[in-house]
């Protein structure tokens, strides 16, 4: 349901018209809070087509199987033409909402449960319904704040979810290719189609520094470390034909060391929630997962994608499997053949094993030893 939430809307939903729907252009997990069903979602963009309008759809997800279902919980229209199609999707760490850029500007939907079912209800949000096509969504990891960068470079971080503007600089690059926050929500990183890349300190309203490179270097992709612990930025340098991951200091914004995990050109990077993972996609649809802290390669999954830009890569947030989207093949769900992660329940089960054994061995000794 989207928009005013009337019953006679609810009613057109039930029942729609639609026939063939179009290709994934963008898409994004949801983790809701609690336990139970549909606790893991994804939100899939569709373009429109002759017998349907661009759409917003819910499904479900089945982390053990690692599938989709097979019908989504729920579509919602987005309008009649082509510029209502969603271009990106940035979820609010909450899990109750999410907004959605096109190219008339920015969308925001919440998630309602009601009745063992849920709802999208579209917000009436006037600081960004009229901002324009943007390239680059992004909220903060604590959800108190709320950037976009457009392609006419404009520059704007909110405050969530009030929308009052820390940062507006109508200039801030030529037009926006790639931006992060960091961590501890403090800086915002972007780059620039021209190759260049700025840090942006996020309270104060200002830029920071504008990243050194040399006349024939361009920054393309980038995004920050997400463990906690020691703060990095990872960035993708490309310098003639050499494609590599530079990885810099936050604390200085210097370079502290290079990596080539994938030999081709990247077109996308993004890093896993615990930060143990860094994901890079090719021009040439190829998915590499990096260990971070060996910046070794963990997987690698090829033609993921034919031929075709990977445009977005996301971690799922509960498990080792991302979702990639591509202009020409929509969205791909890849299961990463990386070491499994112990549960808290595998350490408290090993504990007691380790308990039990030494119970029982303390028994067997004395029950065989003589006392003198």
């Amino acid at each position: 349901m989207a928009g005013g939430g009337g019953e006679e809307e609810e009613e057109e939903e039930e029942t729609p018209t639609w026939g063939i729907v179009g290709k994934v252009t963008c898409a994004a997990w949801i983790q809701r809070r609690g336990s139970g069903a549909n606790r893991l979602l994804v939100v899939y963009g569709r373009a429109g087509t002759a017998s349907s309008p661009p759409l917003l759809e819910l499904l479900a997800f089945d982390a053990r199987a690692c599938v989709l279902a097979s019908e989504p919980l729920l579509r919602v229209a987005m309008g009649e033409d082509e510029d209502d199609a969603p271009r990106s999707i940035a979820v609010h760490p909450g899990g109750k909402e999410f907004v959605c850029a096109t190219a008339k500007g920015c969308r925001l939907f919440k998630l309602v449960s009601r009745d063992f079912s849920i709802n999208l209800i579209g917000m009436d949000t006037p600081p960004l319904q009229s901002v324009g096509p943007q390239r680059c969504l992004a909220f903060s990891t604590d959800g108190a704040k709320f950037a976009i960068g457009g392609e006419d470079g404009h520059l704007r971080i909110f405050h969530w979810p009030s929308l009052r503007l820390l940062l507006d600089e109508p200039k801030a690059h030529k037009s926006f290719k790639d931006m992060d926050i960091s961590y501890d929500s403090e800086f915002l990183a972007s780059t620039s189609t021209d190759g260049s890349a700025r840090i942006w300190k996020i309270d104060g309203g200002v830029p920071l520094v504008n990243l050194t490179r040399s006349e024939d270097e361009k920054i393309e992709c980038c995004c920050f470390s997400r463990d906690g612990k020691k703060p990095f930025l990872f960035c993708t340098l490309v310098k003639g034909n050499n494609n590599v991951t530079m990885v810099l200091d936050i604390t200085n914004w210097k370079r502290i060391g290079y990596k080539r995990p994938l030999q081709k050109p990247i077109s996308t990077l993004s890093v896993s929630l615990d930060g143990k993972y860094l994901a890079l996609g090719s021009r040439d649809g190829d998915c590499c997962i990096v260990d971070v802290k060996t910046m070794q390669v963990s997987h690698l999954s090829k033609k993921v994608h034919l031929g075709s830009p990977i445009s977005s890569i996301e971690f799922c947030p509960t498990e080792r499997i991302v979702i990639s989207t591509s202009h020409q093949w929509g969205a791909e769900v890849t299961k990463l053949d990386v070491p499994a992660d112990w549960r808290v329940w595998q350490i408290w089960l090993l504990l007691l094993g380790f308990f039990a054994a030494s119970a029982i061995a303390f028994y067997t000794f004395f029950k065989h030893t003589t006392l003198l």
